[in-house]
């Protein structure tokens, strides 16, 4: 049976990352150690206070669980004692890559799908005026994406507008981190598709977002924070045109896979 250690990293961010919810200037990450033998398997994961999660709580969740990892404690015993989240997410991960590296294999075999390949990723500008947000965005022209963080108000529209000057060639999402209103999503949608821009992330509070059903897309949307675990599919399906999946709301690979299989 493996051996468990936890620890805490921290990760300094260039400037600050700025959301509507507010900045941060480093990403602190819980790391999980599977140790049996000569093979070590690792998931990290990042609290998100958001879902009410701090470092110290997460890591007390990761924790409690510790005899029983050791005692042999699987990735389908797991949701039955940890809710999705960043804790299961961290030894989900941990017990996927110590499964393969003691058969000699890597994940992607293990699951039966293609190897990774090379994808074009979004580069993120974060919250900040007009201004700023356009300077950043010319010194990003030249990626094929860029990923604008909004703040749910009036100025919105002059930050996207600012970065499609100082990007015209670029691809653009935007993201409001739950930050805009019901009264105005429709229009915040006809304004950016003059932009061009492909797809909004998240325009409203995952509790307001049913409105989402019973208007035009003339962007398509995409559920964040509305969307956690494969259970949440039927419930959004007439809501968004696509869900952003991510282990630590999923609470892990597994279930993340069964989330990418049901959407």
């Amino acid at each position: 049976m493996p051996d468990f250690l936890v620890r805490e990293e921290s990760f300094p961010i260039a400037g600050a990352f700025t959301i509507s919810r507010g900045s941060k200037t480093s990403a602190d990450v819980l790391v999980v150690e599977l140790v049996a033998g000569s093979a070590r398997g690792r998931g990290e994961c990042v609290p998100y206070a958001r879902y009410g999660e701090t470092m110290a709580s997460v890591r007390a969740q990761i924790e409690a669980l510790a005899e029983n990892v050791e005692a042999g404690l699987s990735q389908s015993d797991l949701p039955s004692l940890l809710s999705a989240g960043a804790a299961r997410n961290a030894i989900d991960c941990a017990m996927w890559d110590l499964q393969a590296k003691q058969s000699d294999s890597t994940v992607h075999a293990l699951l039966g799908i293609e190897p990774p390949a090379p994808v074009s990723t979004a580069f993120t500008i974060s919250l900040a005026t007009a201004a700023e947000m356009g300077e950043a965005a010319r010194q990003q022209m030249h990626r094929p994406l860029l990923k604008l963080k909004l703040a749910g108000d009036s100025d919105d529209i002059a930050r996207v507008a600012a970065v499609r000057q100082g990007a015209p060639l670029a691809g653009l999402v935007v993201d409001a981190n739950e930050g805009g209103s019901a009264a105005d999503v429709e229009e915040l949608m006809a304004r950016l598709a003059e932009l061009d821009v492909a797809l909004i992330e998240q325009p409203l509070r995952m509790e307001a977002d049913e409105i989402l059903a019973d208007i035009e897309h003339t962007v398509a949307l995409c559920a964040d924070e509305s969307c956690h675990t494969s259970a949440d599919i039927e419930r959004l399906r007439h809501r968004y045109d696509a869900v952003n999946i991510k282990l630590d709301k999923a609470g892990g690979l597994t279930e993340a896979r069964a989330l990418r299989d049901s959407a």
